[in-house]
């Protein structure tokens, strides 16, 4: 109706007035009567998506209450928000498997986030779900993530009131910490995917603790399937494995390749999902089996080996160093970047600071904190 009324407009001023396009749509724009473009976009997502998906014009909404855009939907602002916070730029410096890798092709955090929002609007399209929504989810999911992967947050689980974890930290980011602590103010679509998305060794799929759209259901299955694949890839170019040495049970059922076994599980969920449309995801029983049998098979062969665990005792040492270090000089934090803010306690401060640290930032402090310097005669 509203796509309808648009054209009546625009016909009727180019007819009588003589305007152009151009012209029509700059008054529209500039006036801002009514919000053209995102009226439009949430139209063709009434038309388009499925029933099952998750409408930007059905939002909960956000915390506080702002001025909608006039061009962008709500999923839209949200991915941009996230794209161009300092808590996703810092990604691209902190470790996924390897610790500060010094070659090209190794993953970071970073590219991590993006080879899971590729896998995850793979799915959503297929399934004619919210793409932005579903991307909004995927590029926020660990913003909350420490330096030297889960080493560094196994310390501040430790050593952090209360205890630590990346979900809560992610969640923390997007609602206090971005924008000197005003948070990004996002929809609760989207915290609540960012807050569910992950499972550790625990089973994939759950009825209690699930995301609330099946967009960020979509989030928690591309997680995974992201970092087992692209994790194997990189401990085969480190030479740690070797490809004969993976079970060929998994790779029958999953594929020989980094590409086929991506494609067998997003065709596998996809298809499950087609098969049986409802509010949950699954995988078949053959992948699901193989996925988790190649997640346990990483942690024995990859994740807790001696030569890659050796290096985490020593980021969580590290780690450790800094947390007693600033917990017994509070003027020592906001010198080197941290800061407190009116109710937070002085643990909260310092594990926000380290939290939010890159792993080559942790390093270089540590070094200019605790080790000696070579004396500079003039």
């Amino acid at each position: 109706m509203f796509c309808c009324r648009l054209r009546f407009w625009i016909n009727r001023l180019r007819l009588e007035r003589g305007w152009s396009i151009d012209e029509i749509l700059g008054v529209l724009l500039e006036v801002a009567v009514e919000p053209v473009i995102r009226t439009l976009l949430e139209d063709r997502e009434r038309q388009d998506l499925s029933p099952l998906a998750c409408l930007s014009a059905n939002s909960r909404g956000r915390e506080r209450t702002e001025d909608p855009c006039t061009i962008r939907t709500v999923f839209q602002v949200d991915r941009d928000r996230i794209l161009h916070c300092k808590s996703f730029r810092r990604l691209k410096y902190k470790t996924q498997v390897f610790l500060a890798p010094e070659g090209d092709h190794y993953r970071t955090r970073l590219t991590h986030t993006l080879e899971v929002a590729q896998i995850a609007r793979t799915i959503a399209r297929a399934l004619a779900l919210n793409e932005d929504l579903t991307e909004a989810i995927a590029l926020g999911h660990d913003l909350g993530h420490t330096p030297f992967g889960h080493a560094g947050e196994r310390v501040l689980n430790e050593l952090a009131p209360g205890g630590f974890h990346h979900v809560w930290q992610s969640l923390r980011v997007v609602e206090v910490l971005e924008k000197d602590h005003q948070g990004l103010n996002l929809t609760a679509e989207v915290r609540d995917g960012i807050l569910k998305h992950s499972k550790g060794r625990g089973p994939l799929f759950q009825a209690n603790g699930e995301a609330m759209t099946l967009e960020g259901q979509i989030v928690r299955l591309a997680d995974i399937v992201a970092y087992v694949n692209h994790d194997l890839d990189d401990a085969l170019r480190s030479g740690l494995i070797r490809s004969n040495q993976v079970p060929s049970e998994i790779l029958t059922v999953l594929g020989t390749t980094h590409s086929a076994r991506i494609n067998t599980m997003v065709q596998d969920a996809i298809l499950q999902a087609m098969a049986a449309p409802g509010e949950r995801l699954s995988l078949s029983e053959s992948v699901g089996h193989a996925l988790y049998a190649l997640r346990d098979w990483l942690y024995d062969h990859v994740y807790q080996v001696d030569s890659v665990h050796a290096d985490f005792v020593k980021a969580s040492r590290l780690l450790r160093d800094l947390f007693g270090y600033f917990m017994t000089r509070e003027d020592a934090l906001a010198d080197h970047g941290g800061c407190r803010w009116p109710g937070d306690t002085l643990e909260v401060s310092v594990t926000d600071f380290l939290a939010g640290m890159t792993d080559r930032y942790a390093l270089n402090l540590y070094y200019q904190l605790f080790l000696p310097r070579p004396w500079k005669s003039l």
